[in-house]
């Protein structure tokens, strides 16, 4: 049907999904606070912890690291390497239902701001990541209208919406099931790959897309180029 998810009916809001680039206006205000409570939220910073000592950068008057992030960093960093795998922010983040993000969601993030692909951020990358996690928070709450700490079918359609995808309900139902096969809810963090995962494949398609009318000719090597290279 003409108009369903086609990028010249809006796409993504620019800064969705995009790391260095904040939440639509008024969608919270990062690095102002922590997590949301029940949302992603790690554990607290040990007591007792003194700013400015071992592998992190010290915090000077003239700027730097927020003071908080840089808990938070040292309170993830279980290790105290002085940077961040996957494994220690799959470990620290917990979604409304209590679980730990999924494996796919923290290697994806992570991945954003991991700018020389060590497999591993330093704090002033886990700053940035920080903030894009709040974001992506605040979004989340926005449209989960129940507060049940989880995105519904009703929800996601009227999130994709705000963002300027008008996709089908058959689609709808299968994005929420592929998520979650079993109770057909969407986590926070499967919240994120999903949207982060439609804004790859808008930005493929628009770029195909010559004419602005919501069709594309694509090549068999292409297809897969586009499918292999978007795929989380």
């Amino acid at each position: 049907m003409p108009g369903y998810g086609q990028p010249g009916y809006g796409g993504v809001p620019a800064g969705y999904g995009q790391p260095g680039y904040g939440a639509p206006a008024g969608y919270g205000q990062p690095g102002q606070g922590g997590p949301p409570a029940g949302y992603g939220q790690p554990g607290a910073p040990p007591q007792g912890l003194e700013m400015g000592h071992g592998p992190y950068p010290s915090i000077g008057s003239g700027g730097g690291v927020n003071p908080q992030v840089q808990q938070w960093f040292r309170a993830v960093d279980k290790d105290q390497s002085g940077f961040i795998t996957a494994a220690e922010l799959k470990a620290a983040l917990v979604n409304a239902q209590g679980q730990t993000f999924s494996e796919t969601a923290c290697n994806l993030m992570l991945g954003m701001f991991d700018k020389d692909r060590t497999g591993h951020i330093n704090v002033e990358e886990f700053e940035k990541l920080y903030t894009y996690i709040n974001q992506w928070l605040a979004v989340f709450k926005t449209y989960d209208t129940d507060q049940s700490g989880n995105i519904e079918e009703k929800e996601l359609t009227n999130a994709l919406a705000q963002m300027g995808f008008r996709f089908t309900p058959d689609f709808i139902s299968f994005l929420v099931k592929r998520s979650d096969p079993k109770e057909g809810k969407v986590s926070v963090d499967s919240f994120i790959v999903l949207c982060v995962q439609i804004q790859r494949f808008t930005e493929a398609f628009r770029a195909r897309d010559t004419q602005q009318n919501g069709t594309v000719t694509i090549g068999f090597e292409d297809f897969l180029n586009v499918a292999l290279s978007c795929s989380i």
